[in-house]
């Protein structure tokens, strides 16, 4: 399959945007790609969606080591103002960056890019509600369903989904 060999983090925390953090698992699944679902430090083993759907954590961001990964993707919802809290998710995604590894953040997602301090002069999209954070934070924000710029892949909502994972699958492949 077309990931074969890759391995892709997607994080996860209580009230997560259903959308936005199953359709990466099952496609990069489904591209043949070894999906990890890393919580925070001090979050659920099995974090509810907005919805109520669980999300079964496989690790917690303390015991990830990026040199193991090709990219990370952080979803939306609620979750994201969680995950910014923690050292780790914050290291996992600046050392990532370092790489030049594929991080990918939809809707709220962005918010955590900001506390991990990896946008200086980046070109992205989000929620328009957090876009002033971006922008403050350095960000070239834009109102597109997807944005590719260097290593970091952006999206809006879930109506971009299908367009934001042949994104990061290209990225990846």
């Amino acid at each position: 399959m077309k990931l074969d060999g890759k391995k892709v983090i997607v994080f996860a925390a209580n009230e997560y945007e259903d959308l936005e953090a199953w359709y990466p698992i099952l496609r990069l699944r489904e591209a043949g790609a070894e999906v990890t679902i890393v919580g925070w430090d001090n979050g659920c083993t099995e974090c509810e969606s907005k919805h109520g759907y669980p999300l079964k954590v496989d690790k917690k961001a303390k015991d990830i080591n990026t040199n193991n990964y090709d990219a990370a993707i952080v979803p939306g919802g609620y979750a994201p103002d969680k995950l910014r809290r923690c050292k780790n998710v914050r290291r996992i995604l600046k050392e990532l960056d370092e790489a030049n590894k594929v991080i990918a953040s939809i809707c709220h997602g962005g918010w955590v890019l900001v506390s991990a301090d990896i946008l200086s002069d980046v070109k992205m999209t989000s929620t328009p509600a957090i876009k002033d954070d971006l922008v403050n934070a350095g960000a070239d924000w834009v109102n597109e369903e997807v944005v590719e710029d260097n290593n970091i892949i952006t999206s809006r909502a879930p109506q971009d989904l299908p367009v934001f994972m042949k994104t990061i699958i290209n990225a990846l492949a």
